[in-house]
């Protein structure tokens, strides 16, 4: 009898994702383990392993198809007689004589462990496998309750968007019960200044996602702000002009990544009072530094780069200046202040804007960090990060430098507090108050956007001052 695959669980808040790769075709040989597909979900390009072993009989997804958690991928057949996928059967062949005996013996497939999973940036599980079949219910496959809850598409196309007159939501507030969600959902709601009962929940019984709240707001928005939260998305509630009225133009779907950044983005926008701090540091010294220990960061497998330096940088601004290391909840009033000290830095990629978090970076030396630093941005540029890699970051670092400018607002990564902007750096002539005459130095443009609920200006000003203090002092950095 042919056994179901299905797409498993992929992580916290991933329900769903676009097959880049079916890796295997029908004939094939197929073990446990083995990687079925490649999947772009909305941060990351994972392999999906297998859970089931035989010959594979039949593939239902194909290259840019839209598949979500539990949809069958794929059918094999029963490679051996004694497999463990065999208890699928027992239902048929009930009146067997040994048939009442393997529901006692017969054990669950073990749960694989090769799915990464990514964070989106603060999050955190080990996927599970949708086990194929199970002895105590059978007939129950897609349909089985989950651990995490009901699991949701986040297919934007697959569902019309929702719109603030739900009729549910309607019937929920009559009678006066709380509208099912997890407290996490109702605190994002409130912050997007959305009414939890207005929102029709796509899962089992009414039970409303995360995923809910922003189909409403989107569906609020392009219904021409009517019901959208307050002060959000004001500019995207008029309707487009037909823009092929003055030529041709051309539609393409966002990517995931595209569509999710938007989101995300969107969010920390609305969400959080930015305010942004300009400064320059002299990096003159820094600079012959950086060129005479560059040999040395490309034996230990990186690059010495301003960026690299930065991390160990702002790692000691952050011990100093706690409250850069922090969120706001705004659910309790409190502000989470984080020991850990994790810095995101923003990679530039094919794909659009990745983060990949560096971890215990006061622990690590420039040059460890150097190393660590271009493994991940080469994991970044290969669509090869993990959720996990790219959760868990209390302070980010964009560095544009690479490109040009004299300064620029970059906005904060939410939940984080604040985000360090490096443009290119120049030479301009600096009094020198010693020798009475201007000198070339090398001076690098720095910018600091941050949360004004959690970090006062004044804050923000010696922040930056002392990060600048620190480049200037390389002698203070241990390589």
């Amino acid at each position: 009898m042919a056994i179901e695959f299905k797409i498993p669980e992929l992580g916290e808040n991933v329900s769903a994702g676009d097959v880049v790769r079916v890796l295997v075709k029908p004939g094939d040989t197929l073990a446990k383990d083995q990687a079925v597909l490649e999947l772009e979900t909305d941060k990351a390009t994972i392999e999906v392993p297998s859970s089931v072993e035989g010959t594979v009989e039949e593939v239902k997804v194909k290259s840019g198809e839209r598949v979500k958690v539990g949809q069958v991928v794929l059918t094999v057949g029963d490679a051996a007689p004694k497999s463990e996928a065999a208890p699928t059967e027992v239902p048929k062949d009930a009146e067997k004589p040994n048939a009442a005996e393997k529901p006692e013996t017969a054990k669950p497939k073990p749960q694989p462990t090769g799915a990464p999973e990514e964070g989106g940036l603060s999050q955190e599980a080990v996927p599970e496998e949708a086990s194929p079949a199970r002895v105590e219910a059978p007939v129950e496959k897609a349909d089985e309750p989950r651990k995490r809850g009901e699991v949701v598409d986040i297919s934007r196309g697959a569902r019309p968007p929702q719109t603030p007159q739900a009729p549910a939501s309607e019937e929920t507030r009559a009678s006066g019960t709380a509208a099912p969600a997890a407290p996490s959902v109702r605190r994002i709601a409130r912050e997007l200044g959305v009414d939890i009962a207005s929102v029709n929940g796509s899962g089992e019984g009414g039970r409303i996602s995360v995923d809910d709240v922003h189909d409403f707001v989107r569906g609020a928005m392009d219904a021409g702000g009517k019901g959208s939260p307050s002060g959000a998305g004001q500019g995207g509630a008029q309707p487009l002009p037909d823009f092929s009225k003055w030529g041709p133009v051309e539609r393409q779907p966002m990517s995931n990544i595209r569509r999710k950044t938007a989101e995300h983005l969107s969010r920390a926008w609305n969400t959080i009072p930015h305010v942004t701090q300009h400064d320059r540091t002299d990096i003159t010294n820094l600079e012959a530094l950086r060129k005479e220990y560059g040999p040395q960061a490309e034996k230990a497998g990186g690059k010495l780069t301003m960026t690299a330096i930065a991390l160990k940088v702002i790692a000691g601004a952050l011990k100093k200046f706690p409250q850069f290391n922090a969120s706001a909840d705004s659910a309790r009033s409190e502000i989470i202040y984080k020991k850990a000290i994790h810095i995101g830095v923003a990679v530039d990629t094919e794909r659009g804007l990745l983060v990949p978090v560096v971890r215990d970076v006061d622990r690590k030396g420039i040059l460890e960090l150097a190393s660590e630093l271009a493994k991940a941005s080469e994991k970044a540029r290969a669509g090869k990060l993990s959720l996990d890699e790219m959760q868990g970051g209390g302070f980010t670092i964009t560095n544009l430098g690479g490109i040009g400018g004299t300064s620029f607002t970059p906005i904060v990564n939410w939940p984080e507090v604040a985000i360090l902007g490096i443009s290119r750096g120049s030479y301009e002539p600096v009094w020198n108050e010693h020798g009475q005459a201007f000198d070339p130095r090398l001076m690098l443009p720095l910018s600091l956007s941050y949360d004004h609920r959690v970090i006062d200006g004044a804050d923000a000003a010696r922040f930056l001052r002392w990060v600048c203090e620190a480049f200037e002092q390389p002698f203070v950095l241990a390589l």
